[in-house]
């Protein structure tokens, strides 16, 4: 009996993890073969497509990596790794509005059902650069800004100063006084407006007790506390089943999101660009 033919789809899984063992040994030349004779076997599988895009990222190919994620995404809109490496390919060619909406949309599907908590963290920290630069660019130009209009208005200030003192011919503290409570009126007015710009300490209830950062994907425990949800799990697969505050026996099907701390941190993090850099 003739042994049996393998089937296209067969063929090509083969090839997939040929050429996952090529990755894994940085033979990526030799990955990028296998994998384009399993698109050529199967073209509509989309993670053909997305670790073909991976071997391109190794090699600092960006164009390819655009493109073959964004074949993926037409196969499935859905996959994590398709838009996290098209938001880096995007912002390889500085295209950072976009780039960041492709990583932001990464980063919630990397929090779903089938989340995989390395990705999460790799995905936030390549969109926490990405939102930091663009904090930095967008604050030098409001500082710009202030500087130059602060120049304005101390000028208007002291030209009223000075025209009044030439009216009075009185040039004695008791004249200077007002024009002093005024600058210092307009110190103050421009620090306040500095202030969303102006680093400081994240508020504590936006911060991981384990971690002690800034929460990526918070979920809370039936006692009430809030953790970072890589590191929870970690600790429950690692240390033991039990809250590590509370000590309260806990599970890994009792964490739930908590939506309006994660909600609390981006409206944080949209206010004050600066926290995307602390540590």
């Amino acid at each position: 009996m003739a042994p049996a033919v393998a089937t296209a789809a067969e063929q090509a899984e083969n090839l997939r993890q040929l050429g996952k063992t090529f990755f894994a040994k940085s033979k990526f030349g030799a990955a990028i073969d296998a994998y384009t004779e399993a698109i050529t076997l199967c073209p509509k599988v989309a993670v053909y497509w997305t670790n073909r895009a991976l071997c391109f990222r190794k090699r600092d190919d960006w164009t390819k990596v655009e493109e073959d994620c964004r074949k993926a995404l037409e196969l499935d809109s859905s996959s994590v790794k398709a838009h996290y490496m098209l938001g880096l390919a995007l912002l390889q060619r500085q295209e950072y509005s976009e780039g960041v909406k492709q990583l932001e949309r990464a980063l919630d599907l990397g929090r779903g059902a089938n989340r995989k908590s390395y990705i999460v963290e790799e995905i936030w920290q390549e969109l926490a650069k990405a939102k930091y630069l663009e904090w930095q660019d967008a604050s030098g130009r409001r500082e710009r800004k202030r500087r130059a209009l602060r120049e304005v208005c101390e000028n208007a200030i002291i030209e009223k100063h000075l025209c009044k003192i030439s009216q009075m011919g009185d040039g004695s503290d008791e004249a200077a006084s007002p024009y002093m409570e005024e600058l210092e009126s307009l110190e103050e007015v421009f620090m306040k407006a500095a202030e969303a710009d102006t680093p400081t300490e994240v508020p504590d209830y936006l911060c991981c007790k384990l971690t002690l950062d800034v929460f990526r994907d918070p979920v809370i425990t039936p006692s009430g506390i809030t953790y970072e949800r890589a590191e929870i799990i970690h600790h429950l697969e690692k240390v033991g089943k039990f809250d590590p505050v509370t000590r309260d026996p806990l599970d890994q099907r009792q964490l739930m999101p908590n939506l309006a701390i994660k909600e609390a941190v981006q409206a944080y993090l949209d206010k004050h660009g600066w926290a995307y850099n602390m540590k």
